[in-house]
């Protein structure tokens, strides 16, 4: 029997993307998704790609549900890709939406991650790999630092857990993101949300292709001896070596100019 690969948020970009590669090479893969409609949409896409994919409807913040769907795949591999587009000044971000930012990209991760572990261990093997304003840089750093715990706590299982970091990537989250800002027209941060959406517009024909981030994660999950951390794209490494040797206040000044804080 081939291995199962569960992606979540497979439904577009680099979810349904990765679904396709790790497909080809072997795999089942299983893709999470929201609705039936978006079920057909990714089985169509697939087909068109000469690769089988399974789908799965599954909120990933629903741990229930969760628990049923990993006890059901025993999956020998496990891709965290789902996310949430949460915008917004920390002041304009009320709790509930803070909480669902991080249910969906720091916690529900983790225990699928955590629940799947069950499974690797009995088997001595397998792979998780995490593909990574406000609330969204919140999680994703936490993510980050989970998972590299995660890397070091369970390596003597035979269990291999990757961090792939791309740079800007065209996807639908953008969309997202944009529609946020329209919602929290009224904030004190108008201005900055403007032109932080119009930012976005003029870097997206400059991003890279969901295609060339799911072949790293591909890589990840097939590679003999996957590497802890993979970046991709030279903005990527750009932003890491800014973080490395341009001096905070240099950045955030930076920053405030861009957005005009």
């Amino acid at each position: 029997m081939p291995r199962t690969v569960l992606i979540t948020g497979a439904s577009s970009g680099i979810g349904l993307e990765s679904a396709i590669w790790i497909a080809r090479r072997g795999f089942r893969v299983v893709g999470t998704v929201r609705s039936e409609e978006k079920a057909r949409a990714v089985q169509r896409i697939a087909a068109q790609a000469r690769a089988r994919v399974e789908t799965v409807l599954l909120d990933v913040t629903d741990a229930t549900e969760g628990a049923r769907v990993i006890d059901d795949l025993e999956p020998y591999g496990l891709v965290n890709n789902a996310g949430y587009p949460a915008a917004g000044a920390l002041e304009d971000v009320d709790d509930d939406e803070a909480r669902l930012a991080l249910e969906t990209m720091v916690v529900a991760p983790m225990r699928l991650a955590r629940l799947a572990l069950r499974h690797m261990r009995a088997r001595g093997e397998g792979r998780i790999v995490t593909p990574f304003g406000g609330w969204y840089q919140a999680a994703k750093h936490a993510l980050e630092g989970v998972t590299d715990a995660l890397h070091v706590e369970v390596a003597g299982a035979g269990v291999h857990v990757v961090l792939v970091q791309p740079g800007g990537v065209q996807t639908r989250l953008w969309e997202g993101l944009g529609h946020q800002a329209e919602r929290l027209r009224g904030s004190s941060f108008d201005a900055a949300y403007e032109r932080y959406v119009a930012l976005l517009r003029w870097m997206q024909p400059y991003m890279q292709q969901p295609a060339s981030v799911a072949a790293v994660v591909g890589r990840a999950m097939t590679a003999f001896l996957p590497r802890a951390r993979y970046l991709v794209g030279c903005d990527a490494q750009l932003l890491l070596l800014a973080e490395r040797f341009v001096p905070t206040v240099v950045r955030d000044r930076v920053t405030r100019l861009v957005l005009g804080l």
